[in-house]
């Protein structure tokens, strides 16, 4: 009987199991957008309205990121924001499987 213990969900292994990264962000604040650049060159979109600290930001702030944990997050100094990859991921899938295949 194996007892090991899965340390990372389903998600978190699918970042280390691909080495899927971060490569830039590129924030659009008067459209509401934060595009999320990978290095497998997946764009990921988020909306800066979902998140209290960025959503007011201006522009020049929302530039001043750094990426963290081996690109897997981003940090904003200027905001004490901390963002992951992780979550990214999760609120794509969310999008993809809440996605009403009829209301288009």
């Amino acid at each position: 009987m194996n007892t090991s213990v899965n340390k990372y969900d389903a998600i978190e292994k699918l970042i280390h199991e691909e080495g899927i990264r971060i490569e830039t962000i590129d924030v659009r604040p008067e459209s509401d957008t934060m595009l999320i650049i990978l290095n497998t060159k997946a764009i990921l979109h988020q909306r800066l309205c979902s998140y209290k600290n960025l959503k007011s930001a201006k522009k020049d702030v929302l530039l001043q990121y750094e990426l963290t944990g081996k690109d897997t997050g981003i940090h904003w100094p200027l905001l004490d924001e901390d963002l992951s990859l992780k979550g990214f991921l999760r609120d794509e899938l969310l999008n993809v499987v809440k996605k009403d295949p009829l209301a288009a």
